[in-house]
């Protein structure tokens, strides 16, 4: 394979060695690194790569065919596999980007001397994790199973920006929630908040339990050393998982108080409008009485029955405006 034909989804092929120095080296030469038996091991970074390129590693590492499969097709549900002595990994990623969470995935292939990271999607570049294990070289020694330390710890990291995100958003929108009049927008922006939340705890989830299986799976892939910092990644995926679940109920709660703010404001203004239809009733109930035409109606032809009657009604509508404004309908 030419170097254009893979350079494009090659993000990074490099070889460590037992002292944790760097070589760069072509997925030709992988075959070449691995037949030494030096202690060194490869990291391989793919972001959408194509078949061709996943065939030629499948045949430099000697990959399951179906891991390689799953990590052609994207849209995979996070799992964890393990054929022989390699494992096979798939998490979901997010990032915030204009006030949503865009959702990717990571497929990681681990073995004794190597790890492969395949990205889809709205994923990070994972060179801060090689940048930071370059710096703590007596961690990168350890091989494959700190790169994979040092990967999950980015994910799961980067999860915590949208969390605290999404809690200011949510401190926004509150003034919004208790405004007296009604904003069809704040309650969808509720909604896609709630929604987003709910993505971002269908990959959280389940990375959790990843890890949790990672921390409790003895051999030579993860060392005695590495497992402390691989329960300190479950524990940020445990508070992650806490926070996205209290936001959710505070979504849920603050959707439910908006509408009811709402169908009490218009209980108040039903209120309101009958006690206005109740004051215009009384005048109008007398004065289509007296639009009958009738001949022969008390007080029809009497000196100050008109006054008396305009008497009448004011005090009626007088009284019913007093009672309705003690009952506080006005």
């Amino acid at each position: 394979m030419t170097e254009p034909a893979y350079a494009a989804c090659v993000v990074n092929c490099a070889a460590y060695d037992t002292r944790g120095e760097r070589r760069d080296i072509d997925i030709e030469q992988i075959s070449d690194v691995l037949a030494v038996d030096d202690g060194s091991f490869v990291w391989v970074g793919l972001y959408e790569p194509g078949e061709a390129v996943l065939a030629t590693l499948q045949e430099e590492f000697g990959l399951h065919p179906l891991a390689v499969e799953d990590a052609r097709n994207a849209h995979q549900r996070p799992k964890f596999e393990a054929y022989g002595d390699s494992l096979f990994i798939a998490v979901h990623t997010a990032q915030s980007s204009e006030g949503s969470i865009r959702f990717g995935e990571t497929h990681i292939f681990v073995g004794p001397r190597y790890i492969v990271t395949v990205r889809h999607g709205a994923s990070t570049s994972y060179a801060p994790a090689r940048a930071r294990l370059e710096r703590e070289k007596p961690l990168l020694v350890h091989g494959p199973g700190a790169a994979l330390y040092a990967v999950l710890d980015l994910i799961v990291d980067n999860f915590l920006p949208i969390v605290d995100e999404y809690d200011r958003l949510l401190g926004e929108l509150e003034k919004d929630v208790f405004a007296e009049d009604f904003r069809r927008e704040t309650v969808q922006r509720l909604y896609w908040l709630k929604r987003d939340l709910t993505q971002l705890r269908m990959a959280v989830e389940p990375l959790q339990d990843i890890v949790s299986h990672l921390t409790r799976m003895p051999g030579p892939l993860i060392d005695d050393v590495i497992q402390p910092y691989l329960r300190d990644v479950l524990d940020h995926a445990i508070r992650i998982q806490s926070s996205t679940e209290t936001l959710r109920e505070m979504l849920t709660a603050a959707v439910g108080v908006n509408l009811s703010l709402v169908t009490v404001q218009q209980g108040e203004i039903v209120k309101r409008l009958g006690a206005w239809a109740s004051l215009l009733a009384a005048p109008t109930l007398v004065a289509s009485w007296y639009g009958m035409n009738f001949e022969h109606m008390p007080e029809l032809h009497g000196r100050w029955s008109y006054y008396v009657l305009i008497a009448a009604m004011a005090a009626v509508c007088l009284l019913l405006y007093w009672k309705f404004k003690k009952a506080r309908w006005l």
